[in-house]
């Protein structure tokens, strides 16, 4: 893909890298820049939820995390909690169940729960551990519906902690290449942008495929495909219009299996997005006035790359989710602004919502 590139242009190509580039290296060495002196220099975390993404993602990066680190454990299974006792020499006393979860309050060991449960449990745990004096990383989506965000959001705050949701990619410095440009505009306005994400889900007896776990594509992939959009936008949409489709109803029974979602801006500038559990798709690209860009993919747990008419995006970085938990410990053992606060994934859920509702009505719905 031959992108051109105009000398002429506010911000030029090697003012922009080199930006990029200064970005990068002061976020990847962020680790380094403390603030006041705390108590604790790392934060333990209890992984909420021992599924895929905390075994395969989340537990091996917190071997490579700086200012964090697997101080405990909740799990319904005793066979997985002894498995994880032994492979991380996680003691007794910081292995909890969905029982006893609460007195996880009196353990000094624990300073953040790391909430990796299906969506329909995000709310009930987040508030649970905020009563128990802890802060939250919730994974997204945020939870089913604006309320209960609203209560997280509400809870953590009422008990003085931290609520950071689990977007990765926010903070991986291929995404924040294109968030700059879109902040800084260096190609002008954004007219149009395509955001995908999906992928093959064969499995039939799964929470993705059961709506009162907050199954369905749009609360899982589909958050990608709208980060996405609102993140190369620059701003947040105004209207939507929508619509789902099925090919194989005897697994997607009453969940969304793909949909197509449309963004409107104050702006002027539109997204077509698309989600799916049947199509293997993880690309993003935007059109500006003066130029265009695209990643793929895009949305990826590594690899993330693009280009656009100011040059190359590649940043390679080891694990994101090492660095979203570091960035996040960070923030709090410094009493910072999160990068990711509970915030943002209301504006997610609130959108959510109205891609649902524009869906069911097949007519257009404004947000907000």
């Amino acid at each position: 893909m031959n992108l051109l590139f105009s000398a002429s242009e506010p911000t030029t190509r090697r003012d922009f890298l080199t930006g990029m580039a200064g970005l990068t290296a002061a976020n990847l060495l962020s680790s380094r820049a403390f603030g006041k002196k705390q108590v604790k220099d790392k934060l333990g975390i209890a992984l909420v939820g021992l599924g895929y993404y905390s075994t395969d993602l989340l537990a091996p990066a917190l071997q490579k995390t700086q200012h964090c680190y697997l101080a405990g454990i909740v799990t319904g299974t005793p066979a997985k909690a002894e498995l994880w006792k032994k492979k991380y020499n996680i003691p007794d006393k910081n292995i909890y169940n969905y029982q006893n979860f609460d007195q996880i309050a009196n353990n000094p060991d624990i300073d953040v729960v790391y909430v990796v449960l299906p969506p329909s449990m995000h709310k009930e745990y987040t508030v649970r551990a905020a009563k128990a004096g802890k802060h939250v990383f919730c994974e997204k989506p945020m939870a089913m519906n604006v309320k209960e965000c609203e209560e997280m959001i509400k809870a953590c705050r009422d008990n003085k902690r931290s609520l950071a949701i689990g977007y990765r990619c926010q903070h991986d410095p291929n995404t924040q290449a294109y968030m700059k440009i879109a902040k800084e505009q260096p190609l002008g306005k954004v007219k149009l942008i395509h955001s995908s994400a999906g992928y093959n889900e064969g499995r039939t007896d799964h929470w993705k495929q059961k709506k009162e776990m907050g199954g369905g594509v749009m609360y899982d992939m589909g958050v990608y495909a709208l980060q996405g959009a609102r993140l190369a936008a620059g701003e947040e949409p105004i209207l939507v219009t929508a619509s789902h489709l099925t090919n194989r109803p005897e697994i997607y029974k009453n969940v969304d299996e793909t949909t197509l979602f449309q963004l409107h801006f104050p702006s002027g500038a539109i997204a077509n997005c698309t989600t799916s559990f049947g199509i293997n798709t993880n690309f993003l690209k935007v059109n500006y006035e003066k130029g265009n860009l695209f990643m793929e993919p895009a949305t990826a747990y590594s690899g993330n790359k693009g280009v656009s008419t100011l040059g190359v995006i590649n940043f390679p970085l080891d694990s994101q989710q090492a660095k979203q938990m570091d960035d996040d410990a960070l923030a709090i053992l410094n009493n910072q602004p999160l990068l990711v606060p509970g915030e943002e994934g209301l504006r997610d859920i609130r959108v959510v919502e109205a891609i649902y509702q524009a869906a069911r009505t097949g007519k257009a719905v404004r947000i907000g």
